[in-house]
């Protein structure tokens, strides 16, 4: 008896401790949060000051430079050059939005270029974003201890081929500049810059492989993954808008193209052509012929657009974690086939359906197809109405591809480009960097090489070209590789098609798509997501491993409870 007054006493304490000791995690709690949102607010206000000075500063020197490029050149140049200075300094500072506003760029390039009157400083405007947001990004990671070439892999047959390019650039492009060779008969000699002209093309020939590194760290889970693929969802289905608003305002003659143009007039793309949306084009329906540039500064840009959209729209189509996301991504694909139709591009109306089962087949959807009976039905049905909307449109574009094929086989035109390359070679080191680049025609005197190994042939020689094979070799295998590690199914199928896009354009030598934009960009952009995806897929494991170890907890207290 003379216990239980004792032990009344201790379990009438036990709830008081509790809950003092209740309050004092509350007033711990509320400390800490209101130590979080002082320096929250403190390193807010710190980015703002940062801001604020470097946008004065850049500003500053922007129109400095802009007043003497005025005097120089009039208001075309200045007002670019202000605008890129402004552009560049953000870009160094904030590396990340910058290559996601590089990103963003890239297809509507071509448009902004026109309208805002065809300066060619606007043609390299994309590379004001890209190149000092590498140089942002190379410091930060040296800070860090990290490599900037990703995959290390790599790194042996890139030095290798950076090598052989520089000895290009040194004896051959060198020797053009400072031993020029003698003139033809009562011809003045040309008024070329090799050196220039060299370092130009290797900016064009390597210049965009850190972009792999630079997606890479740009992505660090699954909402950046996400992010970026959706973000370029998002662009393909406006530049697929536009591309059939393009062909529909020629259609019923609000702009007029080509049709009323003269004797070859018909024939050519022409700039006065324009209509609204990106640069030259053909529309001479009378004749057969249409070669519409979309969003993009020629024709062909866009065929190529179109063609690696096709990876783009599959990858997230067949892959996001979101049904909503999946069904805009292959309204997308829609779109990309459409405009291949429309577009007059024989190679994109080849390749686009050609992509889309080489897709189906090496990254193991067709196995998947029932899932997607739905969608790919509203696919079906999108294209099946293009199709009976426009025979006519349909019979022109297979005949002219089929007439095509006749008049010259790709692989007979691949050889021959071959053979004429191989001998006229100026040696093992090739003609000179930028000798068959198209853009560095204002530089010096260019040979016009239509497939893209040839191309490299006649750019660096045959020791050049085997360098840049076996850097793509080891590329396309290291992808492969990687992307047979992924557990993660979603992940799994999207790195499938970014190693398959990788593969097609490694090996394809018709045309030179890898010289100009889009896909001179969207190669090394797909490596770089790709070769990140292992790691996002590793967070997301630890992720749901935590998350069922605290639902395992919860499960125990609820069980004693």
């Amino acid at each position: 008896m003379t216990d239980t007054p004792i032990s009344r006493k201790s379990t009438q304490r036990k709830p008081k401790s509790k809950s003092k000791s209740k309050v004092n995690e509350q007033k711990v709690d509320a400390s800490v949060d209101l130590k979080e949102r002082l320096t929250q607010k403190r390193k807010a206000a710190q980015a703002k000051k940062e801001l604020t000075s470097l946008l004065s500063t850049a500003i500053g020197a922007g129109l400095f430079l802009g007043i003497i490029l005025f005097l120089i050149g009039g208001i075309k140049i200045a007002v670019p050059g202000v605008l890129g200075v402004i552009a560049m300094s953000l870009s160094y500072k904030y590396p990340t939005p910058a290559l996601l506003f590089f990103i963003i760029y890239v297809p509507i390039g071509g448009t902004i270029t026109y309208y805002l009157g065809n300066s060619p400083v606007l043609q390299l405007a994309k590379d004001a974003f890209y190149f000092p947001a590498l140089i942002g990004l190379w410091q930060n990671l040296k800070k860090q201890r990290l490599p900037l070439v990703i995959p290390q892999g790599i790194k042996t047959p890139l030095l290798i081929l950076l090598g052989f390019c520089i000895l290009t650039l040194l004896f051959v492009n060198g020797g053009q500049q400072f031993n020029p060779p003698p003139s033809a008969p009562f011809k003045p000699a040309p008024k070329e810059f090799p050196i220039g002209m060299g370092i130009l093309g290797l900016k064009v020939f390597l210049g965009y492989i850190p972009l792999i590194s630079c997606i890479y760290y740009t992505i660090r889970d699954k909402k950046d993954f996400l992010r970026v693929t959706r973000l370029q969802i998002v662009l393909i289905l406006i530049c697929g808008v536009l591309g059939i608003l393009q062909y529909a305002l020629l259609l019923v003659g609000v702009c007029e193209g080509t049709r009323n143009a003269t004797g070859s007039g018909l024939y050519l793309a022409s700039i006065e052509a324009r209509c609204y949306f990106g640069g030259a084009l053909i529309y001479s329906p009378s004749e057969g012929m249409i070669r519409l540039p979309g969003t993009f500064v020629a024709p062909w840009q866009w065929a190529w657009f179109l063609i690696s959209s096709t990876f783009f729209t599959f990858a997230t189509g067949f892959s996001d974690p979101s049904i909503l996301w999946r069904c805009i991504s292959l309204g997308s694909l829609s779109l990309v086939f459409v405009n291949a139709v429309i577009s007059g591009q024989r190679i994109a109306l080849a390749l686009v359906p050609v992509c889309f089962i080489l897709c189906l087949l090496l990254t193991g959807q067709l196995g998947n197809l029932k899932k997607f009976v739905p969608i790919l039905a509203g696919l079906v049905l999108v294209l099946g109405i293009a199709v009976v909307s426009n025979p006519t449109v349909i019979a022109e574009r297979t005949e002219s591809f089929t007439s095509r094929w006749e008049a010259s086989p790709p692989q007979e035109f691949i050889v021959n480009q071959f053979e004429e390359v191989w001998k006229n070679v100026d040696g093992p080191l090739g003609s000179g960097l930028g000798r068959a680049t198209n853009s560095a025609r204002a530089m010096g005197e260019t040979k016009l090489v239509e497939t893209y190994f040839p191309k490299v042939l006649h750019e660096v020689g045959i020791l050049g070209l085997l360098a840049w094979l076996a850097f793509v070799t080891t590329l396309t295998i290291i992808c492969f590789r990687t992307y047979r590690t992924i557990k993660n199914r979603n992940f799994r199928s999207y790195a499938a098609t970014m190693w398959v896009f990788i593969l097609f354009i490694s090996y394809n030598t018709y045309y030179y798509p890898l010289d100009v934009d889009p896909v001179a960009v969207y190669y090394w952009f797909g490596a770089g997501i790709l070769l990140k995806l292992p790691e996002v897929d590793k967070i997301e494991q630890l992720k749901e491993e935590q998350l069922e170890r605290v639902q395992d907890k919860k499960g125990k207290k609820k069980v004693r409870s």
